[in-house]
């Protein structure tokens, strides 16, 4: 099977760590040219130095908050004047934010809708018009499984990337006709810098902290952002044509709904 990305060009949110950086490094090591968005220049150029080193792909990097409109449109005009045009979005940027509902205020909430939700409708409605045009694009929405099968205190999160995926089935279904495909993927328990911290927050070792987590994972173990990275980069390529308006669970396992 041929999972090739050449003539290929991509913008990725939140790209300088973990499961984003992943995506647009296995973007590029399939011979895409990537645009990185991020909000810390110093990772974001970590990032571009590192994919640079291991490929011949052209690689940008914009420094943006996607939870702000004009970051977002600057980020488009940067990545569309280096490459011409964009074939395929991923909407990877956020962090997982939980917690009891009465404790959930109303600027908590907007602030998790905007980098969340609002980040994604603002990149697919750039995007979206040029990808109509020429009658091809690829969007990727990266959720997580509480999209479908929320736990208890699992909001702002859980409502964010619920409203992510009735997002992903609607543009999917509105623009299959212009050859647009448009699908989710819906994280587990993936290795990342945010679990670092949380284990560092409560001081515990990592192995010790990821320990007590996979014992709730069928396949006993944390995934890796590459494994998560090759699911995205088999949807942005030829090979996964007919597949639009699906959330895939790349969870190992966990979600108790498929």
């Amino acid at each position: 099977m041929d999972i090739s990305l050449q003539n290929r060009s991509a913008i990725v949110t939140g790209g300088s760590k973990g499961i984003g950086f992943a995506i647009a490094k296995r973007f590029a090591e399939s011979g895409a040219d990537v645009a990185i968005v991020a909000r810390g220049r110093e990772s974001l150029d970590a990032a571009v130095r590192e994919i640079k080193t291991v490929t011949n792909a052209h690689v940008i990097g914009v420094q943006g908050d996607v939870g702000k409109a004009a970051d977002v449109q600057r980020a488009y005009d940067e990545a569309m004047a280096a490459f011409g045009k964009l074939d395929i979005a991923v909407n990877n940027a956020g962090t997982s934010r939980a917690g009891p509902f009465e404790a959930m205020s109303d600027a908590v909430l907007q602030e998790d809708l905007e980098l969340k939700l609002f980040a994604a409708v603002r990149v697919c409605r750039l995007v979206l018009p040029q990808m109509k045009e020429r009658r091809f694009g690829r969007i990727i929405n990266v959720l997580n499984i509480g999209a479908k099968a929320p736990r208890a205190a699992s909001a702002p999160t859980s409502v964010s990337r619920a409203a992510g995926m009735a997002l992903t089935k609607a543009l999917a279904s509105e623009y299959a006709p212009f050859n647009v495909l448009v699908n989710g993927l819906l994280v587990g328990l993936i290795e990342a810098d945010q679990h670092v911290q949380k284990a560092k927050s409560r001081g515990i070792p990592l192995e010790d902290y990821k320990a007590g987590l996979a014992k709730d994972i069928p396949l006993g173990r944390f995934g890796h952002a590459e494994e998560f990275a090759n699911i995205a980069c088999f949807l942005a390529s030829d090979a996964g044509s007919y597949i639009t308006g699906t959330a895939i669970n790349v969870d190992g396992g966990r979600s108790p709904v498929v």
